[in-house]
């Protein structure tokens, strides 16, 4: 067993097929942009917990742990992300030029994320995977000075979502949860980091009118392809959700998630920081990611201070599916909403949520059904790797990925009914979600229309009086 193919043959197999398929994009997007990233990647390699192996054609590594022989995380060789006010610190330890030569000399090797943090690419002839000179800089000045730079992803058993691939239904099936019959979400607007948007998804989804892609580049293109491409409709599926319980919610879809479902977080810090622009009122993002050490992501944590300055904004986010207690980023910041996924019954945690005190809620999200492109599906994980689904606009998925946009249209449905801003409507729902907590698991939100306010959601989580929901009685 080489250093190169340790992951492949240590992870349990469904894990190891999500992340083949992430490492193999970055390697083809790369082959065909005819570069490897910002700048100049790093030159050695390691294996085991401080380097992770390497495929030679791709930037990304996976990173196992020798504990338990678990993925431990993903990152783009040969970068930092390095906090600006140590960066001359930061160079001297790694050895490299100071930083008026390297700007002078090779101004591409420091690149600007967002106000606070600058990613380097290391200089190759220094030798160091990005985890070793972290490691350099963590003995010198302590950790979370400068840090890899994570790769994010809503892929499933690897720490994101979903956690199945789609599976099929009936041609003509309605949403579940059902479509709200109400203005829900009116006047609020969502922006939604995710997969893009299909092109016209009213066709067929009448409760997709409206929703719209931030750009042209933000189109889905995988609807007709044969066979449809993992995590097409992604974005769509989760903007379905919401929109069945805010139907009158402003929706943007961007895809920050356009290589395997995956995206960098330098990459997807700047993309927030522009969104900020729009007057976004809920940001939704449905991405997780385990980093080294469980430490912060550095980018992410600059943005949402400079969220604090924009009064009343949320952020909602996926908190993983990994089925640990491990923190997940960016769910486990405090400063975000963080969403964990209820089984069938709705009383207890779905198997595959993580959880621990850093989720705050738990929502639906086993067998959610929505929209979704149409077509032959090829599966790509085990146990039903290569087996074939057909699709007719329509699709059963599971994850935190949509259990997340349950608990966001209700806030935006709630911002709607009372004038709360973001924060104090996701406040006082988490208020409520706390009260009527299930032992054992946590605060639940459930669905519930705006103008339904029986609670259902109370009884369900208490008294179980309810016959609303599946599982009460």
């Amino acid at each position: 067993m080489t250093e190169t193919d340790s992951w492949r043959n240590e992870l349990e197999p469904s894990v190891a097929d999500e992340v083949r398929l992430i490492v193999d994009a970055f390697a083809a997007r790369e082959k065909g942009e005819g570069r490897t990233g910002s700048g100049k990647r790093g030159g050695g390699r390691r294996g085991g917990k401080g380097g992770g192996g390497k495929d030679d054609e791709s930037p990304i590594v996976p990173v196992m742990d020798e504990e338990d022989h678990r993925l431990d995380y993903m990152y783009y060789e040969g970068r930092l992300l390095v906090r600006e006010e140590y960066l001359g610190r930061v160079l001297d330890i790694l050895q490299h030029p100071d930083e008026a030569t390297l700007r002078r000399r090779e101004p591409a090797q420091i690149r600007p994320v967002i106000a606070g943090v600058v990613l380097l690419t290391l200089d190759r002839t220094a030798e160091l995977t990005a985890p070793l000179a972290a490691q350099r800089v963590d003995d010198a000045l302590g950790r979370g000075i400068a840090t890899p730079d994570h790769v994010l992803t809503v892929a499933g058993n690897t720490g994101g979502c979903p956690a199945t691939e789609p599976e099929e239904v009936y041609s003509g099936i309605e949403p579940y949860p059902s479509v709200c019959r109400d203005n829900g979400g009116e006047g609020v607007l969502i922006y939604m980091a995710d997969t893009g948007l299909l092109a016209h998804p009213e066709h067929g989804h009448p409760w997709l009118a409206g929703v719209r892609p931030g750009d042209p580049a933000d189109v889905d293109t995988g609807d007709g392809q044969d066979p449809i491409p993992p995590y097409t409709a992604h974005g769509t599926f989760v903007a379905g959700v919401t929109r069945c319980l805010a139907p009158a919610a402003d929706i943007i879809v961007t895809n920050a998630f356009a290589i395997a479902g995956s995206t960098l977080e330098s990459d997807l810090v700047p993309r927030l920081v522009h969104a900020l622009r729009r007057g976004v009122d809920i940001f939704h993002l449905t991405i997780a990611a385990p980093t080294r050490h469980d430490l912060p992501l550095v980018a992410f944590e600059a943005w949402l201070r400079l969220l604090r300055q924009y009064k009343g904004v949320v952020c909602v986010v996926a908190a993983g599916n990994s089925g640990t207690r491990r923190p997940s980023w960016p769910a486990a910041f405090s400063e975000v909403v963080s969403v964990g996924a209820l089984g069938n019954d709705w009383r207890g945690r779905a198997s595959f949520s993580n959880h621990g005190g850093w989720v705050d809620v738990y929502a639906p999200g086993r067998d959610i059904i929505n929209a979704y492109a149409r077509g032959r599906y090829q599966c790509h994980v085990w146990p039903y790797k290569d087996d074939i689904r057909h699709f007719y606009g329509m699709a059963k998925w599971s994850g935190t990925s949509f259990s997340t946009p349950i608990v966001t249209g209700l806030i935006a449905s709630r911002m709607s009914r009372t004038g709360e801003n973001g924060q104090q409507a996701a406040a006082a729902l988490l208020a409520e979600a706390r009260c009527h907590a299930i032992p054992g698991v946590g605060a639940v939100l459930l669905p519930e229309c705006s103008g339904d306010h029986h609670a259902c959601a109370r009884e369900c989580a208490c008294d179980r009086r309810c016959h609303h929901h599946p599982g009460c009685g």
